[in-house]
């Protein structure tokens, strides 16, 4: 493995870092510098909405209402496998999500994968698509709350 490939490959993780970071502590200013202004983000796996789906500035309101509402959550990003082309990868990373869903004391968790594209832009790594597979869900009382 070269430099390149290797400093590629650690910024990569940054952003996924980043993407954990933004969502759990509800900075959706540092949750957008993850993803091209033209990027499509797709939480259709997770939610039973017709608007889970959709552009960078629709993503950011849906999850303002969303997991903006969740008191705690914690992603745990892992296992995360990159593919790099050039100027894109194709990225594939585990989560497991503990959170705490409104009106409960015990914990919820899910857990699956992110799949991410990637391209190399002038401000480094971002995301231009991601979809979310939702592989599995250990819910508390009050689960439906979350899907919105």
């Amino acid at each position: 493995m070269g430099l390149q490939e290797l400093a590629d490959k650690i910024e990569i993780h940054e952003v996924l870092a980043r993407y954990a970071r933004g969502v759990d502590t509800k900075d959706w200013d540092l949750w957008r510098t993850v993803f091209t202004e033209d990027a499509f983000i797709d939480y259709r796996a997770a939610s039973s909405s017709d608007t889970s789906f959709g552009s960078r500035d629709e993503m950011e309101a849906w999850l303002t209402n969303g997991i903006g509402m969740i008191p705690m959550t914690q992603h745990y990003i892992t296992n995360i496998e990159i593919e790099l082309a050039g100027d894109t990868a194709k990225v594939l990373a585990m989560f497991f999500n503990p959170m705490r869903l409104p009106g409960t004391t015990g914990l919820s968790y899910c857990g699956g994968f992110y799949n991410h594209e990637m391209v190399r832009t002038d401000e480094g790594w971002k995301s231009r698509r991601l979809v979310e597979e939702n592989v599995w869900f250990e819910a508390a009382p009050g689960a439906a709350q979350l899907r919105q």
